[in-house]
Protein backbone atom coordinates (compact mmCIF):
# COMPACT_ATOMS: atom_id res chain seq x y z
CA UNK A 1 0.00 0.00 0.00
CA UNK A 2 3.01 2.57 0.93
CA UNK A 3 4.41 1.76 -2.51
CA UNK A 4 1.48 2.59 -3.94
CA UNK A 5 0.56 5.57 -2.27
CA UNK A 6 4.09 6.82 -2.72
CA UNK A 7 3.82 5.91 -6.82
CA UNK A 8 0.87 8.11 -6.64
CA UNK A 9 1.86 10.97 -5.48
CA UNK A 10 5.38 11.58 -6.15
CA UNK A 11 4.30 10.93 -9.93
CA UNK A 12 1.58 13.73 -9.70
CA UNK A 13 3.56 15.75 -7.87
CA UNK A 14 6.01 15.09 -10.44
CA UNK A 15 3.83 16.15 -13.35
CA UNK A 16 2.52 19.67 -11.60
CA UNK A 17 5.83 20.83 -11.23
CA UNK A 18 7.79 19.51 -14.57
CA UNK A 19 7.51 23.27 -16.00
CA UNK A 20 8.54 24.81 -12.49
CA UNK A 21 11.69 22.42 -12.11
CA UNK A 22 12.97 22.94 -15.58
CA UNK A 23 12.99 26.57 -14.69
CA UNK A 24 14.79 25.94 -11.43
CA UNK A 25 17.41 23.69 -13.07
CA UNK A 26 18.11 26.95 -15.86
CA UNK A 27 18.36 29.02 -12.88
CA UNK A 28 20.61 27.07 -10.94
CA UNK A 29 22.68 27.01 -14.34
CA UNK A 30 22.33 30.49 -14.90
CA UNK A 31 23.62 31.23 -12.36
CA UNK A 32 26.66 29.12 -11.10
CA UNK A 33 29.02 27.10 -13.05
CA UNK A 34 28.58 22.96 -13.34
CA UNK A 35 25.05 21.09 -13.91
CA UNK A 36 22.42 21.77 -12.46
CA UNK A 37 21.34 18.54 -9.91
CA UNK A 38 24.32 17.48 -7.59
CA UNK A 39 23.89 13.55 -7.23
CA UNK A 40 25.49 12.57 -3.75
CA UNK A 41 26.17 9.01 -2.67
CA UNK A 42 23.22 8.35 0.45
CA UNK A 43 22.47 5.62 2.40
CA UNK A 44 19.42 3.53 1.65
CA UNK A 45 17.05 0.71 2.85
CA UNK A 46 19.41 -2.20 4.39
CA UNK A 47 22.84 0.12 4.29
CA UNK A 48 22.53 -0.01 0.61
CA UNK A 49 24.45 3.39 -1.47
CA UNK A 50 22.30 4.94 -3.84
CA UNK A 51 22.44 8.04 -5.71
CA UNK A 52 20.07 11.04 -4.86
CA UNK A 53 19.74 13.84 -6.67
CA UNK A 54 19.08 17.55 -5.52
CA UNK A 55 19.63 20.66 -7.30
CA UNK A 56 22.62 21.86 -6.91
CA UNK A 57 22.73 25.06 -3.92
CA UNK A 58 26.81 24.60 -3.09
CA UNK A 59 29.69 25.32 -5.50
CA UNK A 60 31.37 22.93 -7.48
CA UNK A 61 34.67 21.44 -4.93
CA UNK A 62 32.33 21.88 -2.10
CA UNK A 63 33.65 19.03 0.60
CA UNK A 64 30.69 16.38 1.04
CA UNK A 65 29.90 16.53 4.48
CA UNK A 66 26.69 17.56 6.09
CA UNK A 67 26.70 21.72 6.18
CA UNK A 68 26.48 21.94 9.58
CA UNK A 69 29.95 20.25 9.49
CA UNK A 70 31.41 23.01 6.86
CA UNK A 71 33.57 25.99 8.87
CA UNK A 72 31.79 28.78 6.71
CA UNK A 73 28.63 26.75 4.74
CA UNK A 74 27.67 30.30 3.18
CA UNK A 75 30.80 30.69 1.39
CA UNK A 76 30.13 27.43 -0.52
CA UNK A 77 26.49 28.93 -1.56
CA UNK A 78 25.60 29.03 -5.26
CA UNK A 79 23.74 32.99 -5.92
CA UNK A 80 20.51 30.98 -5.66
CA UNK A 81 21.68 28.41 -3.20
CA UNK A 82 20.54 29.66 0.11
CA UNK A 83 16.92 30.49 -1.67
CA UNK A 84 16.46 26.64 -2.65
CA UNK A 85 17.34 25.26 0.87
CA UNK A 86 15.22 27.98 2.57
CA UNK A 87 12.63 27.14 0.48
CA UNK A 88 13.13 22.95 0.28
CA UNK A 89 13.13 22.97 -3.45
CA UNK A 90 16.69 21.92 -3.40
CA UNK A 91 14.58 18.45 -2.45
CA UNK A 92 12.34 18.39 -6.21
CA UNK A 93 14.34 15.92 -7.82
CA UNK A 94 14.48 12.95 -5.10
CA UNK A 95 10.82 12.85 -6.70
CA UNK A 96 12.44 10.08 -9.14
CA UNK A 97 14.34 8.44 -5.88
CA UNK A 98 10.81 7.74 -5.47
CA UNK A 99 9.66 6.32 -8.75
CA UNK A 100 12.70 4.53 -9.22
CA UNK A 101 12.43 3.01 -5.45
CA UNK A 102 15.41 4.11 -4.06
CA UNK A 103 13.44 6.39 -1.50
CA UNK A 104 9.58 6.85 -0.50
CA UNK A 105 8.12 10.06 0.55
CA UNK A 106 8.03 9.47 4.14
CA UNK A 107 10.87 7.47 6.04
CA UNK A 108 14.18 8.96 7.63
CA UNK A 109 15.80 10.90 5.47
CA UNK A 110 18.95 9.29 3.33
CA UNK A 111 22.17 9.89 5.57
CA UNK A 112 25.52 10.87 3.48
CA UNK A 113 27.58 7.54 3.39
CA UNK A 114 29.86 9.16 5.31
CA UNK A 115 27.95 9.89 8.29
CA UNK A 116 29.22 6.96 10.06
CA UNK A 117 27.86 7.76 13.31
CA UNK A 118 24.21 8.09 12.36
CA UNK A 119 24.37 4.88 10.31
CA UNK A 120 25.89 3.36 13.21
CA UNK A 121 23.08 4.05 15.90
CA UNK A 122 19.86 3.48 12.68
CA UNK A 123 21.39 -0.07 12.07
CA UNK A 124 21.70 -0.72 16.03
CA UNK A 125 18.06 0.61 16.54
CA UNK A 126 16.98 -1.57 13.36
CA UNK A 127 15.81 1.63 11.10
CA UNK A 128 18.39 0.84 8.47
CA UNK A 129 15.43 -1.71 7.47
CA UNK A 130 13.39 1.14 6.19
CA UNK A 131 13.29 2.95 2.86
CA UNK A 132 14.71 6.37 3.44
CA UNK A 133 12.30 9.34 2.94
CA UNK A 134 11.82 12.86 1.26
CA UNK A 135 10.31 13.44 4.78
CA UNK A 136 10.22 11.99 8.06
CA UNK A 137 9.07 12.38 11.69
CA UNK A 138 12.30 13.61 12.63
CA UNK A 139 12.34 16.31 9.63
CA UNK A 140 8.59 17.69 11.53
CA UNK A 141 10.05 17.24 14.97
CA UNK A 142 12.82 19.36 14.28
CA UNK A 143 14.57 19.45 11.23
CA UNK A 144 18.77 20.59 11.33
CA UNK A 145 18.36 21.53 14.45
CA UNK A 146 18.53 17.70 16.20
CA UNK A 147 21.46 16.38 17.31
CA UNK A 148 21.94 12.58 15.86
CA UNK A 149 20.70 10.50 18.91
CA UNK A 150 17.34 12.98 19.09
CA UNK A 151 16.93 11.69 15.39
CA UNK A 152 17.76 8.58 15.72
CA UNK A 153 14.84 8.29 18.54
CA UNK A 154 12.57 9.83 16.60
CA UNK A 155 13.42 7.31 13.16
CA UNK A 156 12.84 4.13 15.47
CA UNK A 157 8.93 6.35 16.57
CA UNK A 158 8.56 6.11 13.31
CA UNK A 159 9.32 2.67 12.74
CA UNK A 160 7.36 1.25 15.34
CA UNK A 161 4.01 3.92 14.33
CA UNK A 162 4.61 3.84 10.56
CA UNK A 163 0.95 3.78 9.12
CA UNK A 164 -0.86 5.61 6.15
CA UNK A 165 -2.21 7.95 7.99
CA UNK A 166 0.97 8.54 10.09
CA UNK A 167 2.27 9.34 6.85
CA UNK A 168 -0.43 11.58 5.46
CA UNK A 169 -0.02 13.24 9.13
CA UNK A 170 3.57 14.07 8.30
CA UNK A 171 3.54 14.99 4.84
CA UNK A 172 0.79 17.46 5.87
CA UNK A 173 3.17 18.73 8.74
CA UNK A 174 5.93 18.90 6.27
CA UNK A 175 4.00 21.13 4.00
CA UNK A 176 3.50 23.58 7.18
CA UNK A 177 6.77 23.64 8.16
CA UNK A 178 8.65 24.19 4.71
CA UNK A 179 5.80 27.29 3.85
CA UNK A 180 6.77 28.93 7.20
CA UNK A 181 10.56 27.86 6.84
CA UNK A 182 10.72 26.36 10.35
CA UNK A 183 13.85 24.49 11.48
CA UNK A 184 16.65 25.11 7.91
CA UNK A 185 19.58 26.11 9.39
CA UNK A 186 20.74 27.41 5.50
Amino acid sequence: MKRIFDLLLAGLAALLLCVPACLLALLVRLTSRGPALYWSDRVGRHNRIFRMPKFRSMRLGTPAVATHLLTDAQAFLTPVGSFLRRSSLDELPQLWSILVGDMSLVGPRPALYNQHDLIALRTERGVHQLLPGLTGWAQVNGRDELPIPRKVELDVEYLQRQSLWLDIRILWLTLVKVVRREGVTH
